[in-house]
């Protein structure tokens, strides 16, 4: 235990594993407490989650804009900014896709990249802002991207109606060249939803971690993250790495929004409350400890337990709004890591 504690990385990596396990653990007895078989229960909800291809399709379907919300929120993170904006960035990204999916008739390789880039540029445009009032008028990040997402929500309403707009609160469907369905993958997996965004995710978090440790710029933002008057001194441009960071994290978020547009819907519903998405990217980014491999794994379980909900009060007739609590509970621990870390330390000297 004690060579655990003095290995931070280890410990990093134990701690979002055991939140899970105790999230998890305070579930049942909630269930048990609602007089709900806590068996039955999870017996459906890992069911949902894995039991079936089609199950296993839909998990990481769902899995996919939460790996690039959660990259967003994470990268943000890593370089000492909070971005609590995704899920503006994830609409206007969203939108950006889908226009550029109907407006244009281009050849399916050329087609797609040329929507994905343009969600990724209008979300690092949106995120850009919060950037540059943080860098050259302090303001705080916290308060404009929450500004910044009510505004998303309903400029990309109002331009879907019109300019976009089907009928029945929806945009036009794109061109089939620019969508990341897959017959394949649907039929390998019995029917599900899966489309290729899982792979553009996956190639998204590699970038991120390459930015951040392999690159000059990746060290200079997280050391600006770490202490901007350090950095200053050290001959390092602080607003242009502010900016940069706001930027690229919004062009993640932007690449979710993306995955919902050219892959699971094909178009874009005029929306009057908030996806989600975007906010359960900050508790991806936090179970996964912003790492870019540690959020592909939490986006696997967020999406799973999302997924799996209605299956678990269908079968076991345990109320869906269960799942909600227990990610807020895994959140919490999470969140209790240091408590974690002295409980550690305790048993460490008792075990001497």
């Amino acid at each position: 235990m004690q060579n655990l504690l003095k290995n931070e990385r280890l410990f990093n990596i134990l701690v979002p594993v055991i939140s899970a396990i105790l999230g998890m653990l305070a579930g049942a007895i909630i269930m048990v407490l609602g007089n709900y078989d806590p068996v039955a229960g999870f017996e459906a909800l890992f069911s949902g989650m894995f039991g079936t291809p089609k199950a296993i399709g839909e998990t990481i379907r769902a899995a996919s804009p939460l790996i690039l919300s959660g990259l967003a929120v994470g990268f943000a993170f890593k370089t000492g900014l909070f971005n609590i904006g995704v899920e503006g960035q994830l609409l206007v990204g969203w939108l950006a896709s889908v226009w550029v999916g109907y407006a244009f008739e281009l050849p399916a390789v050329l087609h797609v990249t040329l929507s994905i880039l343009a969600a990724a540029v209008a979300g690092g445009l949106w995120g850009m802002i919060p950037g540059y009032l943080k860098a050259k008028f302090k303001v705080h990040e916290v308060i404009v991207t929450i500004m910044l997402n009510y505004v998303a929500l309903y400029v990309t309403a109002d331009l879907i109606k019109r300019y976009l707009y089907a009928g029945n609160e929806k945009s036009y469907r794109i061109h089939e060249s620019a969508s990341l369905s897959s017959p394949f993958l649907s039929q390998i997996t019995e029917g599900s939803r899966l489309h290729w965004g899982i792979m553009i995710a996956l190639i998204a978090a590699v970038i991120m971690w390459f930015i951040l440790e392999k690159t000059a710029t990746g060290y200079e933002l997280k050391s600006v993250g770490y202490n901007q008057h350090a950095s200053m001194y050290a001959g390092m441009n602080v607003s242009k790495n502010v900016i940069l960071s706001m930027t690229i994290s919004g062009a993640f978020a932007g690449m979710a929004g993306a995955m919902e547009g050219l892959g699971t819907f094909q178009n874009m519903t005029v929306l009057s409350s908030f996806t989600g998405t975007g906010f359960d990217g900050i508790a991806v980014a936090l179970l996964g400890a912003n790492n870019a491999f540690g959020i592909i794994l939490s986006s696997l379980l967020f999406g799973g337990l999302n997924t799996a909900a209605p299956q678990m009060n269908f079968d076991a007739n345990v109320p869906s709004e269960l799942i909600k609590i227990i990610i807020a509970l895994i959140i919490f621990f999470v969140a209790s890591g240091y408590i974690i870390r002295v409980i550690a330390a305790r048993f460490s000297k008792e075990g001497k």
